[in-house]
């Protein structure tokens, strides 16, 4: 078949080439964006003159009976078609004669692929957000539901000092709203149309570009024609802020696979998040949090990927641009399938609070209130961190904890210590006793639930 950029060429191709040149199999999925640009092109060469007005309501009607066919099922791609914007091109053309060839004026695949790319992801970038918005009141209705559930916290994978298990999933909020900033910004920069920048220097027709952003829903047009074509920063921007959201997702699932291990056995896992072993019968794998782990290396080369192929492109296209393409698609792909994933295993775990208690009591995490106790009775805090230390190692050695350190033992370190140290070291006393902004106890973890709320509102609307 020839092609329709056929005239300086013959417009026949050797068919492995054309297998490397087609794009069609990965951007018909913008077909939609495709038609919903070429009809604001259209009534834009209208409104102008540069068609008669009669010929764009006939391409705008052709358009909407293209887009409407394919949503019904009623009209297939053609594969054989370079890509999407030819395969519209190509159905319109067959559908209206010399008027379809018309569409294509004051415009180059340059700028309308550009176009596309940007309508899309802006809309897949809304899917996202209301994604993220879910996990967020999953994750808060869940800190909710146990704050009660006192749990050891970690560093270096040690035991370190009492917390509310809901002071912990908030963390993971925390760093979802910041998803949610990044994303929102990054579209800031998308929502910005390059079509009317033609192949790289503009065109010679009374366009209105303006008109034609306005119409798709865009605040501004690209002040720069070769930059207008040869951009694709946002969609860097948008994978980076992709890779930092799978990042999060993965140490949450890192989170998810120690806790529902015999190990730790802080919470169980839905059955419909899990998997069983072929061969040993008592497992349940967390399979789900695994994948989403391992996903996130996905995302991370898909940027590498896209950053190698631009970083040494000189202005304006190249052809090597089409690979943007597989490789934002593929992170937008990835990332709403990991939060389809996460909120409903997030929101269906179990948490079982005897044994984070039981973690907590052991292992010594109340050790710095120990030694808050002895500051609070006017001794220097490094004085009373070595001699907590010395308590800790006594206590290992009689296999005693704290709690049940006797007294007599206590006054034997120093004469400090009174009945009421056994008070001031109880594990629920040490996480309510932490009332600093952003700390561990109720009072404060009931805060950042509400804080959270009203960022909610806020960033979402």
């Amino acid at each position: 078949m020839a092609k329709m950029w056929a005239g300086r060429t013959s417009g026949e191709t050797d068919s492995i080439a054309d297998e490397l040149n087609s794009s069609i199999g990965t951007d018909c999925r913008m077909y939609r964006q495709d038609i919903e640009g070429s009809r604001a092109h259209a009534a834009m060469l209208g409104k102008q003159g540069i068609i008669l007005h009669e010929e764009a309501e006939e391409l705008r009607e052709g358009l909407k009976g293209i887009l409407e066919d394919l949503e019904s099922g009623t009209l297939d791609f053609d594969m054989s078609c370079e890509d999407i914007h030819m395969f519209v091109e190509q159905e319109l053309t067959a559908r209206l004669g010399d008027v379809g060839k018309k569409l294509h004026t004051a415009r180059s695949r340059n700028d309308q692929v550009a176009l596309d790319l940007r309508m899309y992801l802006r809309d897949e970038a809304a899917e996202i957000m209301k994604l993220i918005r879910e996990l967020l009141e999953v994750l808060t209705r869940v800190a909710e539901e146990n704050m009660k559930a006192v749990m050891p916290g970690y560093t270096h994978l040690q035991r370190a000092q009492p917390i509310l298990f809901s002071h912990q999933i908030l963390a993971y909020a925390m760093m979802l709203l910041r998803d949610a900033g990044r994303i929102t910004d990054c579209v800031k920069r998308m929502n910005v149309s390059p079509i009317g920048s033609c192949a790289l220097a503009g065109t010679t027709y009374d366009t209105d570009r303006e008109f034609e952003a306005a119409e798709l829903g865009f605040d501004s047009i690209a002040m720069n024609s070769i930059d207008g074509v040869s951009d694709r920063d946002f969609c860097l921007e948008m994978m980076s802020a992709l890779s930092i959201l799978m990042m999060h997702l993965s140490r949450f699932s890192e989170e998810i696979v120690l806790w529902s291990s015999w190990e730790f056995k802080f919470i169980e896992l839905s059955d419909s998040y899990t998997t069983g072993s072929s061969i040993m019968p008592q497992k349940k794998n967390p399979d789900m949090a695994e994948l989403i782990r391992g996903k996130t290396g996905r995302v991370y080369g898909d940027l590498m990927g896209l950053l190698t192929t631009f970083k040494g492109l000189p202005l304006a296209y190249n052809k090597d641009m089409q690979e943007d393409k597989q490789a934002v698609f593929d992170a937008v792909d990835t990332a709403e399938l990991c939060l389809k994933v996460m909120i409903p295993m997030t929101g269906t775990m179990k948490v079982l609070p005897a044994n984070m208690m039981k973690a907590a009591q052991s292992g010594f995490i109340n050790a710095t209130d120990l030694a808050d106790y002895l500051v609070k009775k006017g001794m220097p805090f490094r004085s009373a961190y070595k001699i907590s230390g010395q308590i800790v190692a006594d206590c290992i050695e009689k296999g005693l904890v704290l709690e049940t350190y006797p007294l007599e033992s206590y006054r034997g370190w120093s004469e400090l210590f009174e009945e009421d140290v056994y008070e001031d070291i109880g594990i629920v006393t040490c996480v309510e006793k932490r009332i600093s902004k952003g700390g561990t106890s109720s009072v404060s973890v009931q805060e950042q639930i509400a804080w959270i709320g009203q960022q909610i509102k806020t960033v979402f609307g």
